[in-house]
């Protein structure tokens, strides 16, 4: 085999189109994803994120558009002439080779020299130098990611891509491996794009997340403009969990808007309303509403707690509103007293944490049920 060539750069997806028969699963996306920086896709099963992936690793061909390594135009490029390795969340690993020959491997099959001294590099790295001549069964599953992953960047690849790599880890494992991927990343400066359906590994990761649905992407950003500032319900929904209520903007006034909701006025920066109708959904994260025996402040409403759920750290109440509507609240336990169903409360939260989303959206697109399956449009049950 040839040696891959070496090439850097952004990565460019340019009107990337993949159709399966009538079926379009990723639709003229656009996309530069910045040279060494840990980029996320995230999106539900079957929004279009990992057949992007495999589209940029060469094992699914575009039906339209163009994908660029800097400026080297890589879209009818083989797969292994690319300078792009995968990680999967199976590992692949050769179950008859101990770790060293398995991260040696690719190195071996195209001549490269001082394969010793590379292999020794990135097993330090990945801090497995000591398990070099044990085979993968004699270690755990997240040791076996790790040697996956050493075994990808010793072919020091432009792009690393890293389809659901920690899926098959218990959840506390999953979260060690979250801080060693992010650590490994920095240290190596090589490009990652992490496909995940998990929100809380992608921002816990990633410098920039493209939420995708419907094979396009709903919001581009960092982390925190995302989960604060949501600019469709999918994104606000689908990235942890938002209370949205409808509303009436009954006055626009300098940087603010006020807003009537059954009777009750509030008031939102304008800034943090992404529609000009009227007609809007307003929105606030269940962490920003505090819980009050009186009324406080603005943005105050009278409700009665439905449900109490203690799961340490906080509490997360049902709190519904005379209209009819429940608000989710998430209270830090710090030795208040816990709520319990029928107490009156007052709900208050700052304006400044309030958002406001077009009402024609749907408010429960991105919720999943309790089997990790996204409400399908249109149905609010």
């Amino acid at each position: 085999m040839a040696e891959t060539a070496s090439t850097g750069g952004d990565l460019h997806l340019q009107s990337l189109t993949k159709q399966f028969g009538s079926f379009v699963a990723v639709d003229d996306l656009s996309l530069t994803i910045p040279q060494g920086s840990f980029f996320a896709l995230l999106g539900p099963s079957g929004c279009g994120k990992t057949t992007t992936l495999r589209m940029v690793a060469g094992l699914e061909e575009p039906t339209a558009g163009r994908i660029l390594i800097g400026a080297d135009d890589i879209t009818d490029t083989k797969p292994y002439r690319r300078p792009v390795n995968t990680v999967f969340q199976n590992y692949a690993l050769f179950p008859h080779l101990d770790i060293f020959e398995n991260v040696a491997f690719g190195l071996r099959r195209r001549g490269s020299k001082n394969v010793k001294q590379q292999v020794d590099d990135v097993l330090e790295l990945i801090e497995l130098g000591h398990l070099a001549r044990r085979k993968p069964t004699q270690l755990s599953g997240g040791q076996q990611q790790r040697v996956a992953l050493a075994r990808a960047i010793v072919n020091h690849p432009s792009v690393l891509l890293l389809d659901e790599p920690l899926g098959a880890l218990d959840l506390k494992l999953r979260r060690q491996m979250q801080l060693e991927l992010k650590r490994i990343q920095t240290e190596v400066g090589l490009t990652f794009v992490h496909v995940t359906h998990d929100q809380e590994e992608a921002m816990t990761m990633a410098d920039t997340i493209a939420v995708m649905n419907n094979g396009r992407i709903e919001q581009l950003g960092d982390p925190a403009s995302l989960y604060e500032n949501p600019v469709t319900t999918f994104v606000a929904n689908f990235l942890g969990q938002s209370n949205l209520v409808r509303a009436r903007v009954t006055s626009r006034s300098g940087e603010h808007l006020t807003v009537d909701v059954q009777g009750t006025t509030f008031t939102m920066p304008r800034a943090r309303c992404t529609s000009e109708s009227d007609d809007i959904w307003m929105g606030v994260r269940p962490e920003k509403i505090q819980v009050n025996a009186t009324a406080a402040g603005a943005n105050t409403i009278l409700g009665t707690v439905t449900d109490t759920s203690y799961i340490g750290v906080s509490t997360q109440y049902l709190v519904q509103l005379g209209f009819g509507q429940e608000l989710t609240v998430v209270r830090q336990n710090d030795g208040a007293p816990i709520l319990r169903p029928g107490q009156e409360v007052y709900l208050s939260w700052e304006p400044a944490h309030t958002f406001g989303l077009d009402a024609r959206q749907d408010a429960k697109a991105g919720v999943e049920r309790e089997e990790g399956e996204l409400v399908p449009a249109g149905d609010a049950s």
